[in-house]
């Protein structure tokens, strides 16, 4: 027989189904040796379902309510109000009764109780459900609480609850509740106990929030609190706030809010004994639970007592290490502009890749540079080289190095940082040396040796299989390091990143003109990112002539559109301009760094809506118009340069040397794009060979989908696929982990104690609502924000202004028809920056929560030279 109701004492942790996570926190707080809890008991989730097992209408009515979504606001309110009625109607059966009164019974039936709500999808590791179920406070006599016994079960259907479960995944029919019916306590002060800062997620500070009376003024937002900091059992920071207004209880049962004498409202709420006695307890009730914990607690007679805890589900993990020294990890996700978590097979193929010292967190990659912050010589190399990046990790950097004895300083040894990217940041100086000669052959001799290369890759892997493909793989991959980190590929972008800087500062210096370089990188040969945006305008001209593939394409569903197209007039000539854009570009795609993302290739539908947006927007022949647009104003940028240089002290020698820089900008800043796409062509390689394999273990009945390899590691699938072996539950596991990664925003910078810093801009005179980001490419526009999360959800009209989180080369078919950006990630050489200056679009990185900030739709205005957004 089913439990219907259990003392906290009673229970174990195998029954969240019975108890849920409440009150499974709460059975396990009243074991641990020295902790007060409250004495109480739980209606287990086998009361609830008694009443509603046998409710035909209840069942109805939620078949009805899982066919809403979240946007069915109407319905959902509506449908929510009817199930609370029945439940609330509902007899509650007597056995459930009995059990209720025998507990009352034993802890005293005249004392009053908190009844509360705990369902079985709460205060669980990866989601609180915090404040989505209903609380009672002060309830007093046995039919009173069995009133409000069901006035919880019926809080499980508030049209809060409904929709954060809908938000989260979970399914209504399989959400039970059950309630804790638990001895009050009157507390002199209450409130809440973080064991990590919930604002930086530093694990070794603990914050507490404190207020007189019930924790309900603070929960309820009636009562600013005091605000305690503890760290290595010392207070390190207190506020004391003016807390004018407490919740008490009343006698004869329930509560009211009460002003608090004005002499007393910033009295400090506890004192710095009971705060650090707070901490201790704390501490203890996080090991046991062995996760960072939000803990309620409430201070009676001097005595602590602790009425709930739950895991603190937004703290970003950390990164694993291999010792107990204190670490710093700079973020890989904000450097090559993709931030989202990357699936296990990703993340073993950019590790194979990189040289960098590498650790994994959240799904995503984070570099280790403590060593090179631990020397004095590399410590201000690194920090300049990833400020040029991004300035933001720059400025946490410095915040991090400021502080005494967080890394030990030791000797420099000489050793070089590897680059924590595919890419190397160029460094402005006076006496400029390209450190190549000025021969546009090289970039073309470079393009031609990996592409011979990627046609070798091609023929040589289509006999490999099994465990011969995986060696192969791997002998591949160092052909992939020795083009990534070719010297002579190197020294052509470092040589126009230097230039490039090297004019932005000499024209400030001698002509007073800012960022100069943006303009004079306007479409400049041999970069491959730009011409993918252009070569999809060409395709939309192919198929502009025929109305009746323009219409089918309209309606196209899935992806098998391409075999169709020749049964329309001038399908045959569609079929092949993007048969030869996917050939040349159908290995990409948004957040390509992640292998196990879908490619173009592999979803050609991803293409249509940007095509179709291509043919209304434009007329014939832009994409060669605007590479000659850029042509132009680059060549009239230089001319004039040279003429203002030639009228200065000097002149003749400045504009001269003026002149050799541009060439060189002009002649190998293309290339910076090209490394990035010979190793995603490479990556499209391997991803076909081993979607083979895949298919073989699904024929084999050891994976459900072929897609399952996807969260597996490199070396993990090379074993599947020799013993043809898998525990399946690694799978589900990880596809668990992978849903939970992609709620979590990953910081820029985060050290071994789990605190995250994302740095501050240090800019004066600019307007005061001002959203201030790094300036990336120049000029001003005003226009439509177009706020955009998923490149596939992109309906763009000429003229509108992207603000998206991030933009790798796989946005780039959307830059054609914007007239600005903004996004929350990148630095001055990311992709997005790279081709926002080449096509000219006024554009500001790193802008902080820009996509949250910006609404869909306002009038917004770019400032790219200064770096700063307007809201009109």
């Amino acid at each position: 027989m089913r439990s219907l109701v259990l003392g906290f004492q009673e229970m174990d942790k195998t029954q969240l189904l019975l108890v849920g996570g409440k009150g499974l926190n709460l059975g396990e707080l009243s074991k641990i040796e020295g902790i007060r809890v409250p004495e109480g008991f739980c209606v287990t989730t086998a009361g609830y379902q008694t009443v509603i097992e046998q409710n035909e209408t209840y069942h109805a009515l939620l078949n009805r309510l899982m066919m809403l979504t979240v946007e069915d606001r109407d319905q959902i309110g509506e449908i929510s109000r009817m199930i609370r009625q029945i439940i609330m109607e509902a007899d509650i059966p007597a056995d459930v009764v009995k059990a209720v009164t025998h507990y009352l019974s034993e802890f005293g039936v005249k004392h009053a109780y908190a009844v509360r709500s705990s369902a079985t999808a709460e205060d669980l590791p990866h989601a609180s459900f915090a404040g989505q179920q209903d609380t009672y406070l002060n309830v007093i006599g046995k039919e009173a609480i069995l009133q409000h016994i069901s006035k919880c079960w019926a809080s499980l259907f508030t049209d809060r609850a409904v929709i954060y479960r809908m938000q989260n995944g979970f399914d209504h029919s399989q959400v039970y509740l059950s309630v804790i019916v638990q001895r009050m306590v009157f507390p002199q002060a209450s409130g809440i106990l973080f064991t990590a800062d919930p604002i930086n997620s530093n694990r070794k500070r603990l914050t507490i929030d404190a207020s007189f009376g019930l924790g309900e003024a603070l929960v309820s937002g009636l009562v600013s609190p005091d605000s305690y900091k503890v760290q290595e059992e010392k207070i390190v920071d207190m506020k004391i706030a003016a807390k004018k207004w407490a919740i008490y209880g009343l006698k004869e049962g329930g509560t009211e809010t009460q002003q608090i004498d004005p002499d007393q409202q910033k009295a400090q709420t506890l004192t710095e004994q009971q705060i650090l006695q707070l901490a201790r307890i704390g501490r203890k009730i996080e090991e046991h639970f062995g996760c960072p914990q939000d803990i309620e607690w409430c201070l009676a007679h001097d005595t602590f007592y602790i009425v709930q805890s739950r895991p603190i589900t937004t703290l970003y993990p950390i990164p694993e290490a291999d010792d107990q020294e204190n670490r710093v990890y700079v973020s890989v996700g904000h450097q090559q502009m993709m931030t989202d978590p990357i699936k296990p097979l990703g993340l073993s193929f950019y590790l194979l890749t990189t040289r960098a010292p590498m650790r994994k967190a959240g799904g995503r990659l984070f570099v280790d540079i403590t060593p090179a912050l631990a020397s004095p010589d590399r410590r201000k190399m690194i920090i300049d080289a990833l400020g040029k990046s991004e300035p933001l990790i720059k400025d946490a950097l410095l915040t991090i190095v400021a502080r005494e004895g967080f890394i030990k300083t030791s000797p420099d040894d000489g050793e070089k940082m590897p680059s924590t990217s595919n890419s190397h940041e160029g460094i402005a100086s006076s006496d400029f040396q390209a450190q190549i000669e000025n021969d546009p052959t090289i970039v073309s001799d470079l393009i031609k040796r990996n592409q011979t290369s990627i046609e070798e890759l091609k023929q040589n892997i289509q006999t490999k299989t099994g465990s011969a493909l995986f060696d192969f793989i791997l002998e591949d991959i160092q052909q992939l390091k020795k083009f990534l980190f070719d010297p002579q590929s190197s020294a052509v972008f470092m040589t126009a990143m230097d230039a490039s800087a090297w004019i932005n500062e000499r024209m400030k210096e001698w002509l007073g003109e800012k960022n100069v370089a943006d303009t004079l990188s306007q479409s400049v040969p041999n970069n491959i990112t730009s011409e993918m945006g252009l070569a999809l305008l060409d395709v939309a001209d192919v198929i502009r002539p025929f109305p009746e593939v323009i219409d089918f394409l309209q309606h196209v569903k899935n992806d098998n559109f391409l075999d169709e197209l020749v049964t329309f007039k001038g399908g045959q000539e569609t079929l092949d301009a993007i048969s030869a854009y996917l050939h040349k570009y159908g290995m990409r795609c948004a957040g390509e760094i992640d292998m196990t993302k879908t490619r173009w290739s592999e979803k050609p539908m991803t293409l249509i809506p940007m095509i179709l947006g291509n043919i209304k927007n434009f007329e014939p022949n832009e994409g060669k118009r605007k590479f000659e647009q850029g042509r132009q104003e680059a060549l009239e940028k230089e001319r004039e340069l040279l003429d203002r240089l030639k009228a200065l002290p000097d002149g003749n020698r400045k504009a001269e040397e003026t002149k050799r820089v541009i060439s060189l900008i002009q002649n190998f800043i293309g290339y910076r794009e090209y490394p990035k796409y010979g190793m995603i062509s490479r990556y499209f390689v391997y991803k076909q060979a081993l979607l083979k394999e895949a298919e073989q273990l699904v024929q084999a009945g050891v994976i459900h989908e072929k897609e399952d390899v996807y969260y597996l590691f490199f070396d993990e699938l090379s074993d599947v696929v020799r013993t043809k072996k898998l525990d399946y539950q690694i799978i589900s596991k990880r596809k668990d982990e992978y849903n939970i990664y992609e709620k979590l925003t990953p910081p820029r910078v985060i050290t071994s104690d789990g605190e995250m810093l994302s740095g501050k801009y240090e800019r004066e005179n600019l307007p005061a609502e001002a959203l201030v980001g790094l300036p990336v490419s120049s000029g001003v526009i005003e226009g439509r924000a177009r706020v955009i999360l998923r490149m596939e959800d992109a309906v763009l009209e000429d003229g509108d202004i992207l603000v998206t989180s991030f933009t790798d080369p796989g946005w780039t078919p959307l830059f054609v028809s914007i007239k600005g950006l903004v996004t929350e990630v990148g630095g001055l050489m990311t992709h997005g920056s790279v081709i926002a200056r080449e096509y000219g679009l006024p554009a500001v990185v790193g802008v902080e929560s820009a996509t949250k900030l910006i609404k869909d739709g306002q009038r917004i205005r770019v400032h790219g030279t200064e770096g700063y957004i307007e809201i009109l």
